[in-house]
């Protein structure tokens, strides 16, 4: 019998596309965002005009890196560092594990329910964008009725 997950949704990554957006528009950088759900896997991506193409796999794998280790990728950063407890990690999964900023976890009620990744800028500017775009969905955090929308069969 299939698991249930509460899991971003579709809806819920098309606000945080559009706040992420707009973040990186009063940034005056073009960039690329990508939200996963609760198993890593692609929900929405968005590339604006001009963004670098090498930030389209960045972004996506800079999520994904997110909601597979349920950390920040800055975090990652810290501890993949030589002599650190996770030294080496970004060559497991295939190489796509990101090991700089802008991947963060989206928790709501406590459960991580997917990630977003954004690439662009700097690492500080790839984290406020990040973070721009879980702002738009944390309101939803606090309603049962949100939490119930979210209820998806992951495979």
């Amino acid at each position: 019998m299939p698991q249930t997950y509460t899991s971003l949704t579709l809806e819920d990554a098309k606000l945080m596309l559009s706040a992420a957006e707009a973040k990186a528009a009063s940034l005056g950088i073009p960039y690329c965002i990508a939200v996963v759900d609760a198993g890593g896997h692609l929900v929405a991506f968005l590339r604006q005009n001009g963004a670098l193409i090498g930030s389209i796999d960045l972004a996506i794998d800079k999520a994904a890196t997110a909601r597979i280790f349920d950390k920040t990728t800055s975090d990652l950063a810290t501890l993949a560092q030589s002599g650190k407890p996770l030294f080496g990690i970004q060559e497991s999964n295939a190489g796509k594990v990101i090991i700089f900023g802008g991947g963060v976890p989206v928790v709501l009620n406590g459960i991580i329910v997917g990630a977003v990744g954004a690439s662009a800028g700097t690492v500080e500017q790839d984290i406020a964008v990040a973070e721009a775009a879980i702002t738009a969905v944390g309101h939803l955090g606090d309603s049962a009725d949100a939490s119930r929308s979210r209820r998806t069969k992951l495979r």
